[in-house]
């Protein structure tokens, strides 16, 4: 019987092959059209046409090539669970726009067919029952991005009222966060709480407010307040991250060990929880709006890409509401409508790991190097930069900014930024007309008046990006088209440590190398870039943190290797945070680092001690018995951190933040001394040897820049404070 069931798969899919090869035949052609001057579809255009359909050909081909000679050589004993499971798992990964849904029902009904011919016994069953699993999920995913503008409600006057988006998001209500469920209808906005669930009742949401669109505004009385936001130090915030990283760990060690449901369940459970109180502490970026009585509501927004999604579906929205006015809902009507939101609402888990499966392939970890080239199809000329925004559990931040190109409707910034992925999935371009009136602000944020001109987005996809080449792409937005390159160095490479073939630079070169070479106490690359970053830098929003353009730190790598003497002009004529940029490179390619290989898993126990008195003895021992360069070196650049936190106020960035970026760089150990596997094969897990060792890292730096004084013996003070080497 399993046979005949997979004899019908093979058919299935032989079918499916077919479709998407007749897709395939007129895409080569229109694709070399589209570079000469006549093209019958531009690039973009055929992207959209075509997206991803060449990828989900190879999935499928290697799916059927695959169960076809299982399916020939048939016995009873034959498994083609792994075959099944890899499939969905690869498909789960792309929006549901890249599956047709009517393939995804017919492999679902297929799984579960087989399935119910599959004995308990036999080592298929647990693997189907995984791959069903996943694949009911993805479907249930398409069902939600879909359906929403076809859920609707009759309201009494006759008019259709449908649902056109649902979130969780994060209400201030004065001064503390609450989670909420927001749903946009077509003639009003709800912000609904889901309450408590006792003794096995259905899911049901209170009502907190309502506005009809004809009445919501987003710009506020001009005696509003300004907004305080109640911030979640970086440390807990962190230690959320590593609990979820441990339950998704564990979570996926029992699947493997094929633990009974109820282990399982508990274990979601808790992650569940973990990641509810990450939504609910994370966003900081407000998005506010009123009614007509000038009454203002309040959420907190992880990014600007999805506060400008929020405000450009209601705006569209109002303007299809103006030729009627919505009256207020009695209460049994909104009664009624909350009612309804349990069956009309799409969005039915936090937008973090919960919605996903806890396979390996959580998204990408290490460095994106994307080349933002240019941009076309503006009407009119106008100063003009980007942004780029990637996700890390759950969220986005923004991870890099082009400078700004002067009054153009061609701008061709050609800058080049490495970015660090941490289980990223997308990334995020936002392009922006830069507003130079300084005594002008935007009432919708009480931020800048910068202005978007266009968003848009892309999935991070591991398979073309794995390999040596540069792939080229399009992201298009609203009429606008933004050329970019991308390149991925996975962390198990971009780990290694590498030391420098130029015996004569300063790169990958021993510091006490450097050091003796040029007769100093801390290398001339470090004090150069510390003093230009205190002269200009230290009030830049996301100094350290927001990637320099890659162009330019090289460049300045170069003039440091060959000693170059001109240095100091260049880098008084270059952005901060290209500086930045090389300071932290110099760090991250000493062939050894700073802290030592040796040391390095003393300073990782000595964080973990819990009695303050043997952790501080301990941890300043250690610190004092690193070479005296590393050492000076390290105190040089410690004095800095802490000038540059006293700023967080301004420049965004706190003790904890510094601690983020320097920890990893300053403390990593050599390839051979890490405990991250290097195996390419096994993707590294956020909560396995990675996250353990990266927070270790961090907490060490965090430590001594926690502390005020560092104790010195008084050999090694006179060294470091006397010396006019420094």
């Amino acid at each position: 019987m399993r046979k005949w069931v997979l004899s019908g798969i093979l058919a299935t899919e032989e079918t499916y092959l077919s479709h998407l090869e007749a897709l395939l035949l007129p895409m080569k052609p229109l694709k070399a059209a589209a570079t000469t001057s006549q093209p019958v579809l531009t690039v973009a255009q055929i992207e959209t046409i075509f997206f991803k359909v060449p990828e989900l050909y190879e999935i499928h081909r290697e799916f059927y090539d695959g169960l076809l000679p299982r399916v020939q050589q048939w016995s009873h004993h034959q498994r083609v669970g792994d075959l099944f499971q890899k499939l969905v798992r690869k498909k789960k990964r792309w929006d549901a726009c890249v599956s047709l849904p009517a393939v995804c029902v017919t492999e679902e009904a297929s799984l579960g067919d087989l399935l119910k011919h599959t004995p308990t016994s036999h080592p298929d069953h647990p693997l189907l029952q995984d791959a069903l699993r996943i694949s009911q999920n993805f479907l249930s995913s398409i069902n939600e991005e879909t359906t929403p503008r076809r859920q609707s409600m009759t309201v009494k006057k006759g008019e259709n009222r449908q649902l056109l988006r649902d979130s969780f998001m994060v209400e201030l209500v004065e001064g503390a966060r609450k989670l909420r469920h927001v749903f946009l209808f077509t003639d009003l906005l709800l912000c609904a709480k889901l309450k408590k669930q006792i003794g096995g009742k259905n899911q049901q949401y209170d009502s907190k407010w309502y506005i009809p669109l004809t009445e919501l505004t987003f710009q506020g009385p001009e005696e509003t307040e300004p907004l305080t936001i109640p911030q979640v130090p970086d440390e807990e915030l962190d230690a959320m991250k590593v609990k979820i990283s441990h339950l998704r760990s564990e979570i996926q060690r029992e699947k493997r060990a094929n633990k009974g449901s109820k282990v399982i369940d508990r274990l979601r459970k808790k992650l569940s929880e973990q990641e509810s109180l990450l939504l609910l502490t994370s966003p900081s970026m407000p998005l506010r709006v009123y009614n007509k009585n000038g009454k203002g509501y309040s959420f907190l927004i992880s990014s600007d890409y999805e506060r400008a999604e929020w405000r450009e579906i209601i705006k569209e929205q109002q303007k299809k509401c103006k030729c009627f006015k919505t009256s207020s809902l009695t209460s049994m009507e909104l009664q009624m409508l909350t009612s309804s939101c349990v069956k009309l609402q799409t969005v039915h888990h936090i937008p973090l790991s919960i919605n996903k499966e806890e396979d390996e392939s959580s998204g990408l970890y290490g460095f994106l190097n994307v080349i933002v080239h240019s941009a076309s199809g503006l009407k009119q000329s106008l100063n003009l930069y980007c942004t780029l925004e990637v996700d890390s559990f759950g969220f986005f931040s923004n991870k890099a900014k082009t400078r700004v190109y002067r009054y153009t409707t061609e701008p061709k910034w050609n800058e080049e930024f490495e970015i660090e992925l941490e289980g990223s999935q997308t990334l995020r371009l936002l392009c922006y007309e830069k507003c130079y009136n300084k005594t002008k602000q935007n009432k919708e944020d009480g931020e800048s008046a910068d202005r978007i001109m266009g968003k848009g987005q892309i999935p991070l996809d591991p398979q073309p990006l794995q390999g040596k080449d540069w792939q080229r792409t399009v992201i298009p937005m609203n009429g606008i088209e933004v050329k970019l390159s991308m390149k991925f160095t996975s962390r198990e490479f971009s780990l290694k440590r590498m030391p420098s073939r130029k015996p004569m630079g300063v790169f990958g070169v021993k510091i006490s190398t450097v050091t003796k070479r040029e007769r100093s106490k801390v290398p001339y690359i470090v004090r150069q870039c510390l003093e230009e970053i205190e002269r200009r830098g230290i009030e830049e929003v996301g100094i350290y943190r927001v990637s320099g353009v890659a162009t330019d730190i090289q460049a300045l790598k170069t003039a440091f290797d060959t000693n170059h003497k001109d240095v100091s002009v260049m880098m008084s004529e270059m952005d901060v945070n290209a500086i930045a940029g090389t300071l932290k490179l110099y760090f991250r390619e000493l062939p050894e680092p700073l802290f030592t290989d040796e040391l390095y898993p003393n300073f990782a126990g000595g964080i973990t001690l819990s009695d303050s008195v043997a952790k501080e003895s301990c941890m300043l021992n250690l610190l004092l018995s690193l070479p005296e360069p590393n050492l000076v070196t390290f105190l040089f650049l410690l004095d800095h951190l802490k000038r540059v936190a006293e700023k967080e106020s301004i420049n965004k960035m706190s003790l904890h933040n510094l601690a983020t970026v320097f920890g990893p760089t300053l403390l990593r150990p050599s390839e051979k001394d890490s405990k991250i596997p290097a195996n390419p094969t096994q993707p590294i897990s956020m909560g396995d040897s990675w996250s353990l060792e990266v927070m270790a890292q961090v907490q060490v730096l965090l430590y001594f820049l926690q502390l005020e004084t560092i104790p010195t013996p008084d050999s090694k003070r006179q060294s470091i404070l006397f010396s006019t080497e420094v």
